[in-house]
């Protein structure tokens, strides 16, 4: 399970050349082991601090991806290095091929645009009774018909470059010139160059001339083919630089990391100053590891928290790091998200898992429902299936709950709700063991025919209190080790959470369990309140209650009434019955664990009877299938999630808030990639 304290931490001081600075960096960030300290955490930098060369390179590189639809990186790869020369080179020549393709398909789409429209409108005007003359007011064509020496037609053509038309009527020296309306003065200046000579059109000539269709129709299909060609030069670049792109970006967004740590760090002209928190048993190889990578060009100072005034004074607060097997580890998050325990007290982590997995088996009960979340827990594992990857965290707790799943259902005697399927191999298992058979271990429902009573319930209920009575003490015992590992006495000593508080909740169950006994074995015990059960009451009574004046009065503290002695009492009444009723809420709280237990009984008592009731109307066994399929993804879904959220709130609220009041801060080692699975992997391979 690991340490039942946090990892013990020192705080590292680097000095390091700035010809070495980036390779200090590279190392910390790809192998995540150093917290940085509060004065270089520079999380909060605006973009300002990378330089421009860098951001216009992601820019560059952003806009190429874009238009090849290639998917860049959010963070850099494992395998990332720092940017040079050659990747300065390869981004500028790749986002120069990308932008040289990008304007020829503009110019190409916009040349498309303007003949799809000047063909449209000559093929609606093509075959109108309308003088040839008018023709040229159209909105998008401009016509011009002349002679113009036939050894100049192609050069026409190429000095329009694709601007207009140039069509020959019949097999002389007469021809025809089109063009957008915004390329007429284009037009015309280049026909005034080749010497062109406008003619007459004959009195009556109507419409457009064919050969006018024709070119517009052929230019068209130019325009078309170009663009075909620009997109698979488009998927060339695609194949050619995807892979470029994607590494390129990993690496700048390295770099941009780095600088943006680089501009809050302490400098001056030749060194910089690092300073961070690393795990104690980290140091030496950490410190073997820079030498190696700077030949022994760096300064290391090393400190424990007590040696430093920031910690001593508390403005700033060490780093916890947990160490803890893959078991416990599965449960770290649901510490964390109530917050982070501080450095140097108790790590609540393995009682979590504990008492997590135990609570949610007994409320959950069944073999087969419990081994689907065994499955699902092994599927969304690290070798298990991709689909579920993005539930690799919940992988641990999903086996664990699924077994305890299992053992509660093999108690209960359930198989997906099926109450027979089990009955065999119970009675073997029972008869072997204890010489006598039974159709289930473990009865929850009251109902006489299956062997059920409200008494056995009662004891039931009675076993789940008893889990809450070693959780809520778990929890006392928690917070007054912690309070003397942080030298708070008074709050060890006095608190209705501290030693005074432990031994007032178990002199109360310890009389509550006499009491308890005298009901069911009254032949056996008898119940009588002593002198003793009031002072085991009373002395913890006054010890919350006086606490306060009794911690001033033995450490010297004057007076010993601070706030006076009429508030002193009304703040010992509060405090009295706060208590009182906190530790009764928090036990009877328990009965839920029971109330779920039941209900999952019925629950499933309730999809049993009704699938086998269906099972003789028609097609009643298709039926009753259904019902049991159904049925049973309800209970797994709804009622597993609902089982997991009251055992999430008995650990927030009757386990957390007995000692959890004061949180510290999680260790967030400074890297490069954000993925915790290569922060533990990468720091492991250190050890």
């Amino acid at each position: 399970m690991g340490s039942l304290r946090p990892r013990k931490m020192k705080e590292i001081e680097l000095t390091v050349l700035n010809r070495d600075i980036d390779t200090v960096i590279e190392f910390l960030g790809r192998h995540s082991l150093m917290h940085l300290s509060s004065e270089n955490d520079r999380s909060g930098l605006s973009e300002k601090a990378v330089p421009g060369y860098i951001q216009e390179n992601l820019e560059k590189l952003s806009s190429s991806a874009n238009w090849l639809g290639v998917p860049l990186p959010s963070e850099p790869w494992e395998s990332s290095r720092f940017p040079a020369e050659a990747e300065d080179l390869l981004t500028n020549t790749i986002a120069s091929a990308v932008s040289s393709l990008i304007k020829r398909e503009n110019d190409q789409r916009d040349e498309k645009h303007k003949v799809e429209e000047a063909l449209n409108e000559a093929k609606a005007f093509s075959n109108l009774n309308a003088p040839f003359s008018d023709l040229d007011q159209l909105s998008y064509l401009t016509l011009r018909v002349g002679r113009l020496d036939v050894r100049k037609q192609d050069e026409l053509r190429e000095s329009l470059e694709g601007r207009a038309v140039v069509v020959p009527l019949g097999s002389g020296d007469r021809v025809l010139a089109a063009s957008s309306r915004k390329g007429r003065f284009a037009l015309d200046s280049e026909l005034k160059k080749m010497d062109f000579v406008p003619i007459d059109i004959p009195e009556g000539y109507n419409g457009i001339p064919p050969e006018l269709l024709a070119g517009l129709e052929e230019r068209l299909k130019g325009a078309a083919k170009e663009l075909e060609e620009i997109n698979e030069s488009k998927n060339k670049l695609r194949d050619e630089y995807a892979l470029s792109l994607q590494s390129l970006t990993a690496s700048y967004l390295m770099a941009g990391v780095a600088e943006k740590l680089k501009a809050g760090l302490k400098a001056t002209k030749n060194v910089y100053l690092l300073s961070g928190w690393v795990p104690a048993d980290m140091v030496h190889t950490l410190v073997t590891e820079l030498e190696k990578l700077t030949e022994g060009r760096v300064a290391v100072r090393s400190y424990n928290p007590e040696e430093i005034e920031e910690v001593k004074e508390g403005r700033e607060k060490v780093p916890v790091s947990l160490d803890h097997g893959a078991f416990v580890k599965g449960f770290e998050n649901v510490v964390f998200s109530y917050g982070s325990p501080l450095y140097g007290t108790i790590d609540p982590t393995p009682l979590v898992a504990v008492f997590f997995t135990v609570l949610f088996g007994i409320m959950f009960g069944d073999l087969g429902q419990g081994l689907v979340l065994l499955l699902l827990g092994v599927l969304s594992g690290k070798h298990g299936s991709r689909l579920l990857s993005r539930f690799r965290k919940f992988s641990v707790p999903l086996i664990a709950v699924g077994i305890s799943s299992m053992v509660m259902g093999a108690l209960t005697g359930e198989f997906f709700t099926n109450e027979e399927i089990l009955t065999g191999p119970i009675r073997a298992v029972t008869a072997f063991i204890t010489g006598r058979p039974m159709d289930r271990i473990l009865i929850i429902m009251p109902l006489p025919e299956k062997g059920g009573s409200v008494v056995r319930l009662f004891y039931f209920f009675g076993f789940t209190v008893g889990i809450g009575i070693l959780l809520n003490s778990a929890g006392m015992i928690v917070n007054v080790a912690n309070q003397f590992f942080l030298k708070k006495y008074e709050k060890a000593l006095f608190a209705k959470t501290g030693l005074a508080g432990l031994l007032l909740f178990w002199y109360a169950i310890f009389i509550a369990l006499r009491f308890a006994a005298s009901l069911i074995k009254p032949a056996l015990y008898t119940f009588s309140f002593g002198w003793y059960d009031a002072a085991g009451l009373i002395v913890p009574l006054v010890g919350i209650f006086f606490g306060s004046a009794i911690w001033r009065l033995l450490s010297g503290k004057r007076p010993v009434f601070a706030e006076g002695v009429m508030v002193f009492i009304m703040e010992g009444f509060v405090e009295v019955i706060e208590t009182v009723s906190t530790y009764v809420s928090n036990t009877v709280s328990f009965l839920r664990v029971g109330a779920f237990a039941l209900s999952h009984a019925v629950l499933a008592y309730i999809v049993f009877r009704f699938s086998e009731e269906v099972a003789f109307i028609p097609a009643g066994t298709a039926v009753s299938a259904l019902i049991l399929v159904f049925g049973n993804l309800v209970i797994i879904i709804l009622e597993g999630l609902i089982v997991a959220i009251q055992v999430v709130r008995l650990q927030y609220y009757e386990f957390f808030s007995k000692f959890f009041t004061e949180v510290g801060i999680e260790f967030t080692p400074f890297r490069f990639r954000k993925g915790t699975e290569q922060q533990s992997s990468e720091a492991k391979s250190f050890k």
